[in-house]
């Protein structure tokens, strides 16, 4: 790719940050984020209700961990984006780069130019935080990433059915070697039912793939947007669950967001 392809690739972001990850199998980790905006689901638990469209502006960190953001423009040329995680990329602080969003394979062609260029500069593992129904837009930048966490959406909790998606997007993660895991997000409305079609799902595909069982972190009322309530679900709740997941899949685990509790949003 040549310096002059790369200038007229942009996206549109919503930040870039060092934290600690919170969620999934990297939970504790250090990695650099990058935020992408854009979603093209309405998930009533979402907190992130910024990131469905894109701002004129979006918020870089100027050094790791210290919320010193400065203000840029968007859409943000590939090589602008380049040159702020190299300035992220301190040796030895950061275990990997997590796509986040928002839907980050909705800029699925950037990415395909951008990951090869950010791999060859930082020799960072790319981590995608995804949606996971979007099979054809993984299919572009499958070849450059390392880990996928894909949040599997159960109606009764998310308000979205995917799946159809679900299933050929964690097929095609299966057939390759890097490292996938379902996260799941549960409430008190939660039904069994579709965690037993959730687990059959997983298990037809690989029984092996860790899932991860998170439950809700209720709204503030700033950022509520549905009129159904977010409820944390009962400990006798979650346990029974569990049980009957792994009834299907080997590895579930229970781990709530832990990026709130330390403050590292």
């Amino acid at each position: 790719m040549t310096a002059k392809n790369q200038g007229n690739s942009t996206a549109r972001l919503i930040e870039v940050f060092s934290a600690i990850q919170g969620e999934g199998l990297n939970v504790g980790t250090r990695q650099i984020f990058i935020r992408f905006a854009f979603c093209d689901l309405r998930c009533w638990f979402c907190d992130s209700a910024n990131t469905w469209n894109a701002p004129p502006n979006c918020r870089i960190e100027r050094y790791p961990g210290l919320r010193d953001f400065e203000v840029h423009s968007n859409p943000v040329p590939l090589p602008m984006l380049l040159g702020w995680v190299a300035r992220q990329n301190i040796p030895s602080i950061h275990d990997s780069i997590s796509l986040t969003g928002g839907e980050p394979l909705l800029h699925a062609q950037f990415l395909a130019e951008f990951l090869p260029a950010v791999r060859s500069l930082t020799n960072l593992p790319i981590y995608l935080e995804t949606g996971g129904h979007r099979p054809e837009q993984l299919e572009i930048v499958l070849p450059y990433l390392d880990s996928v966490g894909m949040d599997l959406k159960l109606p009764s909790v998310s308000g979205e059915s995917h799946w159809t998606e679900h299933t050929k997007f964690l097929q095609l993660c299966s057939n390759t070697k890097l490292e996938v895991f379902v996260k799941i997000i549960v409430s008190q409305s939660t039904v069994p039912e579709e965690l037993e079609q959730a687990a059959l799902l997983i298990a037809q595909i690989n029984d092996q793939i860790p899932v991860f069982l998170q439950p809700v972190t209720p709204l503030t009322p700033a950022q509520q947007f549905s009129s159904v309530a977010m409820v944390a679900p009962t400990p006798e709740q979650v346990l029974a669950w569990q049980v009957l997941m792994k009834g299907f899949v080997k590895y579930v685990r229970v781990i709530p967001q832990t990026h709130k509790m330390l403050n590292q949003m």
